[in-house]
């Protein structure tokens, strides 16, 4: 979330698309009702089902599901064309005025530099124009036919309402409607807060969903203000800690990258990870990354890492290639993977083509689950019917199951949708043989290490040289673990005029105390500030609000530096004046800036160069992504690997994202339409959590019974009644469940052709004292976002038929 939950309540409209905020957040929920009852905002629902959402919504629509940046891109054309945007905004705080090199171009579906083969982009034209001293050329009139401005509304230019509901399915008079809506948010004293989810991110496209939404919130002024923002809610309460803490395949902790092996020295490291400025005067923080990265290698190693073994850089595993889950999976499915360490995931039910999953993990030696629960994953050998329909005798697999705790038996911090670490405290004891997390991986980890002293083996120093100072070395405390990550001073640190700032030994307050000669370490550096001298910030609970626009800064603590709206410099003009003085987050004293939030940043003057994106090397929000997205600088619409038309309306000979993530063998299990016609979406319900409650008997007492979702039409033709067992089947697999036939998906009319979906929920399976269920990734695809890996889940074809 770039802004947080409780200031949605300042938004004059909240449009949820990609997620069901009602069901899956409920509690959140209430801050878009407080928004409804309190601002007299509205409330949209773009979705294919109306759900417990659209239900108290203003308005809703119905969209296909996997059409978001059609949607999208017809919106921005709209804003455009009938300027309902924030152009002071856009022309000083996006890269709208940017010029684009000569040599790039989009044509037929692709952009320039795409390599078939590899499925991958060389990316080197989607740049700017560079003057003599390598700053990026600009015409601040956007009058230059190759600035961003121009060349983004020659990209949308095909958005019409008619293509929009061509591809989408939504009623011309509807998007327009929504066109209105949103519109409306370009006023400055007007905000618009944006909310979605998963329905977004379970795309193959899923990235620049969320991108081409923010593209619009730049158009109409409401980045870095209240009641505004791209806001992302978690369908879980630490994902959002997940990936803070680099546990994604290419990361490592503070969203800094693991080194590739194309960056064999740290200096090359260090080069392609310290981005320039691209604009004149512009502060880039990313120009930090030394500091970074130095203080958390003396975290991992500390006085093992020296400037003279470049800080231990050498010790660090290098990528060749991503391995992602699905990566990893698929070399397991090829016998190139022995054994599998699975804490706190159960991939057999939470990972795309289950029998494929099944298949892969019974080529191991040796399984290894870490979880509270007893998880389908740790039983994936047992035979279960037409659930689980496996021969024990042929896996040879040897499993072991580690029983942990889970979050309420011990302290710790949850870092939730809104950047909050909020310190959890200890309810109960874990039962039974159960033990915590840290105490577990403490126990491989010095079981590990003796192996390595005793018989050696390949880079030793990863292992030997880490760092493991805590007063129980089997059972680190979390309190411990929190003051490593936010990092402490090894010796007196001083400021410009010889004062000691942090002494030695003490926590650190701040990132901007980070240094890159080995005198700081940090275990997260977007964390620092979290546990200071004065104790541990995360633990606060003081709900004061001065300004009485839901910005409790004494509640806890949020990254980075206790900032709750992101990007806030950009709550003012150019000139420093707020755009709506109701909304006023800072103010220019004179030497800095002040207010009820905490600054971007301090001391740069109004009238300075320096921007409020100050995370890019512009200093400015992209409208145009040079660098970053694996498909395209500009949004673009693709249709689901598995589409339910056989071809793109817009381009068919690039008919899908060309650069989603698909291993050759599993363009095999690929379904068409001829033969599973109908488009199947999974989603969540409120009377459950994932696929852990169907453990608790209160849970699957409320919703018993594992149902899948079918519209009155197709019911009818398929001669389907409410309650009749039926079979849904994809090129994987299949499931059975009961038919619960409703008004709420409509069949809708794209390209020709009637398009209808069936809703799925997730949360059943073979294990739990719920009736036992078949487990719903079963049908979904074995395909990724291009730049995520995230699979495809909210878009994929199956067929169904009466039981």
């Amino acid at each position: 979330m770039t802004n947080h939950w409780v200031d949605i309540k300042n938004a004059n409209l909240v449009v949820v698309m990609g997620g069901n905020a009602a069901e899956a957040h409920p509690v959140g929920f209430r801050w878009a009702m407080e928004a409804k009852i309190h601002n007299n905002a509205k409330l949209i629902v773009i979705d294919p089902r109306f759900t417990r959402t659209a239900a108290v919504a203003d308005f809703y629509t119905p969209i296909r599901s996997g059409t978001d940046i059609a949607f999208l891109s017809g919106v921005i054309k709209y804003l455009m064309e009938n300027e309902k945007i924030n152009r002071e905004y856009v022309e000083a705080y996006t890269n709208a005025s940017l010029i684009v090199r000569e040599d790039y171009d989009f044509k037929n579906g692709l952009f320039t530099g795409y390599d078939p083969e590899t499925r991958q982009y060389d990316k080197t034209t989607w740049n700017y124009e560079l003057d003599e001293n390598g700053f990026a050329k600009r015409d601040t009139t956007l009058q230059h036919p190759r600035c961003v401005w121009n060349k983004l509304k020659e990209h949308v230019s095909r958005y019409t309402p008619d293509v929009v509901t061509n591809i989408c399915g939504t009623p011309k008079e509807d998007f327009l409607k929504v066109c209105e809506y949103i519109g409306e948010t370009s006023a400055k004293d007007k905000t618009a807060s944006f909310l979605y989810a998963l329905g977004w991110t379970q795309h193959t496209v899923g990235a620049q969903n969320i991108r081409t939404m923010a593209m619009i919130q730049l158009l109409l002024g409401n980045m870095g203000m209240l009641g505004g923002g791209v806001n992302a809610l978690r369908g879980h309460s630490n994902i959002q800690g997940l990936t803070d803490l680099g546990l994604l395949s290419q990361s490592l902790p503070g969203y800094l990258t693991l080194p590739s092996d194309k960056q064999t020295s740290l200096e090359s490291y260090l080069a392609a990870n310290t981005p320039k400025p691209t604009v004149q005067g512009q502060v880039n923080y990313w120009g930090n990354y030394p500091k970074f990265f130095v203080s958390l290698m003396k975290t991992f190693y500390g006085d093992k890492a020296q400037k003279e073994n470049n800080w231990g850089f050498d010790w660090l595993p290098k990528w060749d290639k991503g391995y992602d889950v699905l990566r990893y999976f698929d070399m397991m499915d090829k016998g190139e993977v022995n054994g599998y360490i699975c804490q706190g995931f159960n991939p057999l039910a939470s990972f795309p083509n289950k029998n494929k999953v099944v298949k892969a993990l019974s080529k191991l030696k040796f399984l290894i689950t870490v979880d509270p629960l007893n998880t389908e994953t740790s039983n994936f050998w047992q035979n279960h019917g037409e659930m689980n329909d496996v021969d024990p005798a042929q896996i040879q697999t040897t499993v072991f199951r580690l029983p942990s705790c889970c979050f309420a038996e011990e302290n710790g911090s949850i870092v939730n949708s809104a950047r909050w670490l909020q310190w959890h405290w200890k309810g109960a004891d874990a039962p039974g043989e159960a033990i915590s997390d840290g105490e577990i991986l403490s126990g491989i980890f010095h079981r590990v290490r003796k192996l390595y002293e005793a018989e050696g083996g390949k880079v030793p120093e990863q292992v030997l040289n880490m760092t493991w100072n805590y007063f129980d070395r089997d059972n680190p405390t979390p309190e411990e673990v929190a003051q490593e990550s936010n990092g402490l001073a090894l010796v007196d640190l001083k400021d410009a005029d010889g004062n000691v700032i942090v002494k030695k030994g003490e926590q650190l307050t701040s990132f901007a105390q980070l240094r890159d000669d080995g005198t700081t370490a940090s275990g997260c550096w977007i964390f620092a500030g979290s546990w200071t001298p004065q104790g541990n910030q995360m633990a606060r609970r003081d709900n004061a609000d001065p300004t009485g626009l839901g910005n409790t800064l004494g509640w806890a603590w949020a990254w980075p530096l206790n900032r709750r709206v992101i990007y806030n410099r950009a709550s003012a003009d150019p000139a420093g004046k707020p755009w709506d003085p109701k909304r006023q987050i800072l103010e220019w004293n004179g030497s800095k800036w002040i207010g009820m939030d905490v600054p971007d940043y301090s001391y740069a003057a109004p009238d300075s160069d320096v921007g409020p994106f100050i995370m890019q090397p512009e200093g400015m929000g992209r409208l145009f992504a040079i660098d970053k997205m694996a498909e395209g600088p500009f949004p673009e619409h693709y249709e689901p690997i598995e589409t339910p038309l056989g071809t793109n309306p817009l381009h068919p000979d690039v008919v899908s994202n060309p650069a989603a993530r698909v291993f050759k063998d599993d363009w095999a299990q690929m379904g068409k339409a001829a033969e599973f016609p109908y488009v199947g979406t999974t989603y969540r319900l409120t009377e459950h959590f994932h696929y852990w409650t169907k453990h608790s008997r209160l849970n699957a007492i409320t919703q018993p019974q594992q149902f899948i979702e079918i519209g009155e039409r197709l019911a009818n033709e398929k001669g389907i009644s409410h309650g009749d067992t039926v079979r849904v089947s994809s090129k994987r697999g299949y499931i059975k469940a009961k038919a619960v036939v409703t008004k709420r998906i409509r069949t809708l009319d794209v390209n020709g052709q009637k398009v209808d979906t069936i809703g799925i929920p997730i949360h059943w399976g073979f294990e739990g004292v719920a009736v036992k269920g078949f487990i719903t990734n079963t049908l979904t695809p074995f395909v990724g976002d291009a730049n995520t890996q995230t699979p495809e889940f909210k878009a994929f074809l199956v067929n169904v038929e009466k039981v």
